[in-house]
């Protein structure tokens, strides 16, 4: 967070009232580049730049490295700016993502009041703050505010918000590119509309360290009013990155089985006297690994802990002051430590998998040596072979600072319908003035007066379907001003304001009431009473689930299971996508220089014996016929989602051709066709078969689309207020908010089938299932390139983790491993043979 060439050191906390504070020498701001240069420190040209900019009223996007100082470049401009006014209520409000960090971020905003010598209160006003603090602070705002999101919405909600923020001068969003492309971010966009309602002087500056698209994210973050100021800086942040090699790879690759082969290898590469995060993918494989680590070195004692989002705030604040005070040392954790957080004794930053993006890549290894001109220093750990051509491909990516772009969404309007009711709690609004306020937001630039009054229209009466149940008549008009008049809907509101989407939690405790965390309920309603697993770093066994409160005890058998917590597979990103390609197209002509690729020769060697390394400008394409029928092996390398859409888009077209049934089966590398008999592929796949003409009609018509929206409108529904969880002590479970929304829908299809609601689930599952743009951008590349077609004897290095995906979707006495290990056994005999 400092701006600094070397490390500085903790603010001390604020004067007390009434204590006497230093007499004020100079401006503001020359006072604040003294205490920069009292810590030896040198702002960066971009940082007086952005002070400058602020002073000129302007807003906008601050783009620079990870721990380049990017915080006190939009906070001292303003800062300034308040203890020259001397000015009580709100003034500057910092924004985070993550509420996690917002205790380390009050305490660098804390740090220069020191030499200004003014009354200056800075707070946070996150779901952590205690009840007694939010109370105070629904009537009076400190100078400064920390907040997320959802904090916010929920003081627009306040019927004196008006009021509360109309002293309001700059709001700072950190980690910009973290909430672009989501609700949130929109969520965000609507709330920054309002704050320049009740302050039009306020100035936004947004602030992010990963992001393509500069322009589009500035004009998201300061509307569509203004005219964003960008500032960089091209300061040197050297990443350093390697991979931990295994001593072996197998020529017959599948997802995991390097997995915890690794585990001992890491386990020695770790240095407790070097502080090292090691980043996980997924809150299941933190804790496997921490399980692990601890069996695998048991002398690392206390200063090995755990670290994610679902962990109990005590032990995760204890975690965070370890890695500061040094006591704790190594650290496995998810993305619950990407963020914003300024540890400085990190040296170093291990990534367990695939990172399965540039940005996030960069993200992670920013972590380490938190400081301008200081090397970032990453480690990758593959967990099956294939792993190693990403990891090759990223750290190549890196190098040549390829990042993602992340696109705002267009106009959902769920969360409008949301924020609709929040601003008619919030001390109400007039049509007219709302609709302005709304196109202000980059997102709903283009929001026409239909869809405005319809929205409108669903928070006042549920729309024409529902104006008959009092429930949904959440907004009334009051001489011309929309207001929410009933108490318990505002109550309702309040408890539910939000855009995150997932399943839903319940807490889990202790028989004798000790807090652990929280777990997704639909893992909680599999278990059974004496079933074990691992949480936290315990062992546990469950005992009974009662009131939204999973009750468990210290295990003494071993863990059968860990959590699995929904959405946590991350599809390859566009970026990494392309990058993998190129890496594969190296390896095709002979350039394993990279040590990735040479560690992954047996794979490639294979794969070139049996068939051919795919390249740039072409798509390989494999088919054979083994016991189970006919394969086609498909392999456009573009990630997941992407395949999935264009599996049953394939399979649609196939069938138009010649009747026929397949089984499909993607990963990130390729798609598996199985059909029970022969089938003309090679006949089928001309260029014509990937045309981007009727490409949405023939999505629609090659999945389930009504049972995907179906899912998705649950979301939809639930953050547009539709269906809510109801109060404290009357709680829904989520089976029960699952019937209420697949009822609505049932509703919404048979009597208002254009609702607009319906419409935008149907898009979301395009856009978040299948990736629609990317997967016509796929198909024009497709489309373009040389096909490769070539029978084989049985699947190849690459189409073998296609195999194993789809068995290990199916029933059989046999584990997965032991159907891996005869498969494996049939086909090299099988090879030997022909040899």
């Amino acid at each position: 967070m400092p701006s600094t060439r070397r490390r500085a050191p903790r603010a001390a906390a604020r004067q007390p009232p009434g204590a006497s504070l230093p007499e004020p020498m100079g401006p503001p701001l020359d006072r604040l580049r003294a205490w920069f240069q009292e810590r030896g420190w040198t702002p960066y040209p971009f940082q007086e730049q952005a002070w400058a900019a602020y002073a000129r009223g302007e807003s906008g996007l601050i783009h620079v490295p990870t721990g380049a100082g990017k915080t006190y470049a939009a906070y001292m401009g303003p800062l300034a700016d308040v203890a020259e006014r001397g000015q009580k209520g709100l003034q500057i409000l910092y924004v985070t993502p993550l509420r996690a960090v917002s205790r380390d971020v009050e305490l660098a905003l804390r740090a220069p009041l020191s030499a200004l010598g003014a009354d200056i209160e800075v707070e946070s006003r996150t779901g952590d703050t205690s009840s007694s603090v939010r109370q105070r602070q629904r009537q009076r705002l400190p100078e400064v505010l920390i907040t997320t999101p959802e904090s916010l919405s929920l003081l627009l909600a306040n019927e004196r918000a008006a009021e509360l923020f109309a002293s309001l001068r700059a709001v700072i969003a950190d980690e910009w590119h973290e909430l672009l492309s989501t609700k949130r971010g929109t969520q965000m966009e609507l709330a920054l509309a309002r704050l320049r309602h009740f302050a039009p002087s306020v100035r936004t500056w947004a602030l992010s360290a990963t992001l393509a698209n500069l322009g589009e994210a500035a004009r998201a973050g300061v509307g569509t009013q203004t005219a964003p100021t960008l500032l960089s800086a091209e300061l040197e942040r050297p990443i350093e990155v390697s991979t931990l090699l295994p001593d072996k790879v197998d020529s017959f690759p599948w997802a995991g089985h390097l997995g915890f082969s690794m585990l001992e290898k890491v386990a020695a590469w770790l240095d407790p006297e070097r502080s090292t995060l090691l980043f996980t993918n997924t809150r299941s494989q933190a804790e496997r690994w921490y399980e692990g680590l601890r069996f695998a070195r048991p002398e690392f004692g206390a200063r090995l802990a755990l670290h994610h989002g679902s962990i109990d705030r005590e032990e995760r604040e204890r975690v965070e002051a370890g890695l500061k005070d040094g006591s704790v040392r190594l650290v496995v954790c998810t993305s619950s430590l990407d963020l914003g957080v300024d540890f400085g004794p990190v040296e170093r930053v291990v990534q367990v998998g695939s990172p399965k993006g540039i940005s996030r890549s960069m993200q992670r290894a920013g972590r380490s040596g938190h400081r301008p001109g200081e090397t970032c220093r990453l480690l990758f750990v593959p967990t099956h072979a294939l792993e190693l051509m990403e990891m090759a491909a990223a750290r190549q990516a890196l190098e040549r600072g390829e990042v993602e772009a992340r696109v705002p969404l267009s106009k959902p309007l769920d969360v409008l319908a949301q924020h609709l009711v929040t601003c008619a709690l919030g001390g109400g609004f007039t049509r007219e003035a709302m609709r302005a306020e709304v196109r202000e937001a980059a997102s709903y630039a283009h929001l026409t007066d239909e869809e405005f009054e319809w929205t409108l229209a669903l928070v006042r009466e549920g729309g024409p379907t529902l104006r008959a149940y009092p429930e949904f008549r959440r907004v009334v008009e009051h001489e011309g001003r929309f207001i929410v008049a009933d108490g318990r809907i505002a109550r309702l509101h309040r408890l539910n304001i939000g855009t995150i989407a997932s399943d839903a939690t319940v807490q889990l405790r202790y028989w004798n009431g000790g807090r652990l965390g929280s777990v997704e309920e639909s893992y909680v309603s599999r278990l059974r009473p004496g079933d074990t697993f691992l949480f936290s770093g315990k062992r546990l066994e469950f005992s009974r689930f009662k009131d939204m409160t999973a009750y468990v005890k210290p295990a003494k058998a071993k863990a059968t299971q860990t959590p699995r917590w929904g959405g946590s597979r991350l599809p390859l990103s566009g970026s990494l996508a392309a990058a993998v390609r190129r890496t594969l197209n190296a390896a095709r002509y002979g350039d394993v220089t990279a040590e990735e690729l040479a560690a992954a020769w047996p794979v490639l060697e294979a794969q070139s014996r049996l068939s051919r390394i795919p390249g740039e400008g072409t798509c390989l394409a494999e088919t054979c016929e083994t016991r189970d029928g006919h394969h086609l092996f498909l392999y456009p390398f573009e990630g997941r989602l992407v395949h999935e859409g264009l599996a049953a888009l394939l399979a649609l077209r196939f069938t138009r051709r010649q009747r026929a049934t397949f089984s499909l089966s993607v990963n990130d590398y390729g798609i598996e066709f199985l059909t029970p008999d022969f089938f003309p592929f090679e006949e089928a796949l001309r260029p014509s078969l990937f045309t981007r003409e009727r490409l949405v009609d023939d999505i629609l018509e090659s999945v389930n689309l009504s049972e995907l929206a179906r899912r998705q409108f649950r979301d939809v529904a639930r953050v547009a207020g539709l269906v809510l969880p109801g109060l404290p002590g009357a709680r829904k479970s989520t089976r029960q908010v699952q019937a209420s929304a697949s009822l609505l829908y049932d509703v919404f299809s048979k009597y208002d089938p254009d609702n607009l609601l319906l419409v935008q689930a149907r898009r979301e599952v395009l856009e978040q299932q299948f990736e629609q743009n990317r997967l016509a951008a796929t198909l024009e590349r497709l489309e373009r390139s040389t096909l490769e077609f070539l029978p084989v004897r049985r699947p190849t290095p690459l189409g073998f983790p296609l195999v194993i995906e789809r068995i290990s979707a199916s029933l059989s006495n046999e584990s997965l491993l032991e159907r891996v290990a005869r498969l494996k056994e049939r086909w090299q005999r099988d090879d030997a043979r022909s040899a």
